[in-house]
This record gives C-alpha cells, structure tokens and sequence, in this order.
C-alpha cells in the first residue's frame, strides 16, 4: 500500500521552509517587495506544538507528500498558517486561514484539500463554527478550489486593514 501524505504542525527547524512558502506566495501575488518576515521574526511570533498558549498563537501546519523510492525524505510543499478567532453572534470559536499555499510542482494532488480538511478538524474540535480566509478578487484559481470544497464569497462583508502610519497614528490617538 502506498504511503500516505502528512499533515503536521510544524516546529521551530520548518521555519526556512515557511518562510520560503511566505515568499513564494507573495511573488505570485506580486507582492514579495511587501515581505517583511524573517525567519527571526517568525520564530518570534509564531507557536509551536510544545509552546505554552500565548495570545495571538498563530500556528503552520505543514503538508509533506508521501515517501518514495526517488524521494525517500520528502519535504513540506505547502503550508496553513491560521489561528483561532471569535464570533460573538455565534458565541463560538472559528479558525482564521491566514495562508494557504501549495508549492505549483505539487498542486493537484489533493494537498490544499487536505490542510482545509485538517483545519476543519480543528474547528469541530474546538467546538468550533466557522473556518474564514480572505482571497484576491482576482485569484481565479483560488477562488474555483475554495468553492469546490463548499466555500462561499461574503460579498456584504468588506475586509478593513489599518497598517502602518496609520496604524501609528491611530495608536497615538492622532
């Protein structure tokens, strides 16, 4: 019987590779001169299966194609990076996707589908409600995928982001 791929939260020595996945996406968002992670920052920031819970735990977990003859060792060729978040009007807990990524030589073997899955598992485990992520408009690709696996657009809802000088200025009260 063929080996079966793994998911697995990844530890503190898979920071070069979700680093290596954070750049990657973002050039193929076309955004990697946006990058500003590190991998010190994200030891920093990041949690790990051994930390103690901290707030703002933000978890990877890690997906790694099965074993075989010509790759024997495989390595992580995609990641979900999420953490767990609240809705009051479901007085519930849910996971926020920050990132999902599968490298483009591994898509099409199911393993996007299986982080999904894996964070669903999550959720229900939580006792959970509800699974979020944001997507470009124009990722069409991504779009197609999500909705296969049930997703559905929350066009009413619109993302809001304050960051940098505003973020600086809104802090001081300015």
């Amino acid at each position: 019987m063929a080996s079966q791929p793994t998911i697995r939260l990844a530890n503190p020595e898979d920071v070069p590779y979700i680093l290596q996945f954070i750049r990657e996406l973002a050039d193929y968002e076309k955004a990697l001169h946006e990058v500003e992670a590190t991998e010190s920052s994200l030891l920093a920031t990041l949690s790990f299966p051994n930390d103690a819970p901290k707030r703002g735990s933000v978890y990877t977990a890690l997906v790694i194609p099965p074993a075989s003859e010509t790759n024997p060792t495989p390595v992580p060729v995609g990641m979900a990076l999420y953490f767990y978040n609240y809705s009051t009007w479901r007085s519930a807990p849910g996971i926020y996707l920050e990132d999902l990524y599968v490298q483009p030589s591994a898509r099409g073997n199911g393993y996007g589908f299986l982080l999904l899955k894996f964070l669903a598992k999550q959720v229900v485990q939580a006792n959970g409600r509800r699974l979020e992520w944001s997507v470009l408009k124009w990722n069409e690709p991504s779009i197609r995928f999500y909705e296969q696996v049930g997703a559905k657009g929350m066009e009413e809802w619109m993302k809001m982001m304050v960051d940098g000088e505003a973020l600086t200025k809104l802090a001081a009260g300015v």
